[in-house]
């Protein structure tokens, strides 16, 4: 994607360095940023942290800049997990926050994301008004004597995992001095999931800990891209093994044995474990449609019920906050526990998880292997001017007796699977995505997509 454009959705902003994410770009939008921000309020604090990437630093600045030249008050973080910047905002008392990252995407990418005063996404209204902003380009420069001094915050590791603690059983993983496999692939969650692990006494093997964001294979925690860690969870005889993302809000794990779990089976096992621990609760978890029907059937062994949402996690925050769930998430392996904030939170299912093996005092295969399995296959296309407007025509075409879901792409549901088309919110792609009792019958399902829509 060397010819990709700048990437500017509800879900923020994300480009090429150097191509179309430049000092300046990035300096204009913080220029936007800053003044929906003080339409907002009138003065406005916003926090700013960084993942580990080679160019953090610069687009950082860039974009500070651009807050300070129209009157915002900074505080910078430094590296640091998306989910922790979500946090600090209420810990400094700020009115919003910002991360620059660019997730999973390969090092040639970074972004800007956008936090409210709650730690969470903007809504896409919200997010609409500062992409007008950015767009327009005419920003409101304060005098000199009204530009704020940018002021500095190292307490974030800390923080964060004192803050999850206080909400689980740590002695009972205290004792069971679980043997626990992390890889962080040089991304911010090292440093910040140090400190939770080394509180819970687990022993612990740590993969490519330091926040150089020199990633040492592929950023995103897919099967293809940890085949070391699983081969390490064996050489070490560990009891699970992690995998975080470069902000570290999301999480994939390896079981005892080895075998990928995956990205999905995180918030299936966290649900797991909070309907097993809150049997007064109710039992409500909120995911988006592009999500496993795993979850489905781990509510209705507890009674519960799953709501769905458009992708992405301003979605699913705000459907968890409608419906008062108990958690939430996306299959992308994002945990969200409203107890620490309505951001994505790898942190948070590593401490669920290890509560739930420390209590159940099970290896984590028996334990994965009580909840059903799918196939799920994921592909994508480049996407084409237009291409969005021809996905339900097509579908309709084809899969006219199913049940559609259109309020993201489209998703069509069957009784033992469904299939979901949508663009991708942070890339310039059209995502298909299909569940299924097998892989031949996902397959299936996607080609029929790809056939309906000309591809």
């Amino acid at each position: 994607m060397s010819d990709a454009p700048l990437m500017i959705t509800i879900s923020g902003l994300r480009g090429l360095i150097g191509k179309t994410l430049t000092p300046t770009v990035a300096a204009q939008y913080g220029q936007a940023v800053g003044m929906w921000f003080k339409s907002q309020m009138k003065k406005p604090t916003i926090v700013v942290g960084r993942d580990s990437r080679p160019s953090g630093l610069m687009i950082q600045n860039a974009f500070v800049s651009g807050l300070s030249a129209v009157g915002c008050k900074v505080i910078i973080l430094g590296i640091a997990t998306t989910p922790g910047v979500g946090l600090m905002i209420g810990r400094l008392h700020a009115d919003g926050g910002v991360v620059i990252t660019a997730s999973h995407n390969p090092i040639q990418w970074n972004g800007i994301k956008v936090l409210t005063s709650q730690g969470i996404a903007p809504s896409p209204k919200k997010a609409q008004q500062i992409i007008d902003l950015f767009h327009q380009n005419q920003p409101e420069y304060v005098p000199v004597t009204k530009i704020k001094p940018v002021e500095t915050d190292s307490t974030l590791t800390k923080i964060h995992a004192r803050t999850i603690l206080r909400h689980i059983d740590v002695d009972i993983i205290r004792r069971r001095r679980i043997k626990v496999v992390l890889d962080s692939v040089h991304g911010a969650g090292g440093p910040e999931t140090l400190v939770l692990l080394k509180e819970l006494g687990v022993e612990l093997i740590h993969l490519y800990a330091k926040p150089t964001g020199h990633f040492p294979h592929g950023a995103e925690p897919t099967k293809e891209h940890l085949t070391e860690l699983a081969t390490e969870v064996k050489k070490h005889k560990a009891a699970i093994g992690f995998a975080q993302d470069p902000d570290a809000d999301r999480l994939a794990i390896v079981d005892n044995k080895g075998n990928y779990i995956g990205e999905e089976y995180t918030l299936a096992l966290c649900a797991k474990h909070l309907f097993a621990e809150n049997p007064k609760a109710k039992k409500i978890a909120v995911t988006n449609l592009s999500s496993s029907r795993i979850l489905d059937d781990v509510a209705a062994k507890y009674g519960g019920k799953v709501y769905r949402s458009a992708v992405g996690e301003a979605n699913v925050a705000k459907r968890m906050q409608k419906e008062n769930a108990l958690l939430g998430g996306e299959g992308n392996g994002g945990i969200i526990w409203p107890k620490i904030g309505y951001v994505r939170n790898s942190l948070v299912g590593i401490a669920l998880i290890l509560e739930m093996l420390a209590k159940q005092d099970k290896s984590l295969s028996k334990i994965a292997s009580t909840i059903p399995s799918y196939a799920i296959v994921k592909d994508k296309v480049d996407i084409k001017p237009g291409m969005a407007d021809t996905i339900e025509p097509a579908l309709r075409s084809v899969f006219g007796d199913a049940i559609f879901d259109t309020q993201d792409g489209v998703r069509v549901d069957w009784k033992d699977c469904w299939v979901h088309v949508r663009p991708s919110n942070t890339e310039p792609i059209l995502r298909l995505i299909a569940e299924a009792p097998d892989n031949a019958a996902c397959e299936k399902l996607i080609a029929k997509c790809v056939q309906a829509m000309g591809l």
